[in-house]
């Protein structure tokens, strides 16, 4: 995201890595077995978002892009676990 954000990486290949990100997670066997853990559902949470949004909202909305920063930073070990938001595996 940090490279999209500062325009060194398109957007059709931020897109490019969410399809095959939930391609390869539908191959998966025994997905629903598991249980999830903080990290997983700040994970989905961030992926399905990055969908949703529409580029431009991504790229400069600031309410977005706070609430994805925040994950990510949780993701790299950097922050605090957001508690508000729901990811659940696609």
């Amino acid at each position: 995201m940090r490279s999209y954000w500062q325009d060194e990486l398109p957007y059709a290949e931020l897109e490019c890595f969410l399809w095959d990100t939930f391609e390869e997670w539908s191959q998966v066997k025994n997905q629903q077995l598991q249980a999830y853990s903080h990290k997983e559902r700040i994970f989905w949470h961030v992926l399905h978002q990055t969908h949703y949004w529409e580029e431009p909202l991504i790229r400069n909305d600031e309410y977005i892009k706070t609430q994805l920063s925040m994950c990510i930073l949780f993701l790299e070990g950097q922050g605090l676990c957001p508690l508000d938001v729901v990811g659940i595996r696609p």
